[in-house]
């Protein structure tokens, strides 16, 4: 597993990186709601839902209603249901294997392992990516909240760390595989979401950027049969 990590790590360790930032944000975000030093990586590491977690402090604080918690917990991680289409679980072998890799499969996970694909994703490496984003996300989280509320109160834009994240991500992808009309169609899928739903724009733009690919993939064969 080592071997693993330091193999992952020259792939991941940036993103390592801007988890652990961004984790000590969500461990300075739960002390500042008055809520206990380990409550932050208690969460970052049981549930492990990314920006489902900064939204579940503030319902914590609130005392919601479970329902309540469990509606906004699925709505906003609606879109990981849209990962298991492509995300290449054949590759990990073993059943515990499997079951961490499906339980860490968050956005950023599932962005460099698809990218890198091909046979020299292996079920090592895969675990091992993942495990380095999830121990890099709750050391972040456990060193904000016990040392970072000192000295970071109050502190504006390290949530913007994620956003920058993808960013980068999205690039990176689109280096490997220039595709225009893929990335035309995100584009429009979620500018056309922000119009007619803005409440609920994630959900809407994966659910039409899913099936305009399902209906590309469906016509691209018969477009080679015209030919």
């Amino acid at each position: 597993m080592i071997q693993h990590l330091r193999t992952a790590a020259r792939d991941a360790g940036g993103v390592w990186a801007g988890l652990f930032a961004l984790g000590i944000g969500f461990g300075v975000l739960v002390t500042e709601h008055g809520l206990p030093w380990w409550l932050a990586p208690v969460i970052s590491g049981v549930v492990f839902a990314g920006s489902a977690e900064f939204v579940l402090v503030g319902l914590i604080a609130v005392a919601a209603p479970i329902a309540t918690v469990a509606l906004t917990t699925f709505l906003v991680n609606s879109r990981h249901l849209f990962y298991g289409l492509s995300y290449p679980l054949d590759r990990i072998e073993g059943r515990a294997a499997r079951a961490y890799s499906v339980f860490a499969l968050c956005d950023e996970a599932f962005a460099i392992l698809t990218a890198r694909g091909g046979r020299e994703l292996t079920a090592g490496r895969a675990v091992a990516t993942q495990l380095g984003i999830h121990l890099s996300w709750v050391s972040g989280a456990a060193a904000g909240a016990l040392a970072g509320s000192a000295f970071l109160h109050g502190l504006q834009g390290v949530d913007f760390v994620l956003t920058a994240l993808f960013v980068v991500l999205a690039l990176d992808a689109y280096r490997a595989d220039p595709d225009r009309l893929a990335l035309g169609t995100a584009l429009g899928a979620a500018g056309l979401a922000w119009a007619i739903a803005p409440g609920s724009m994630l959900l809407v733009a994966l659910s039409g950027y899913t099936a305009v690919l399902v209906v590309r993939h469906w016509c691209a064969p018969r477009a080679v049969e015209h030919a």
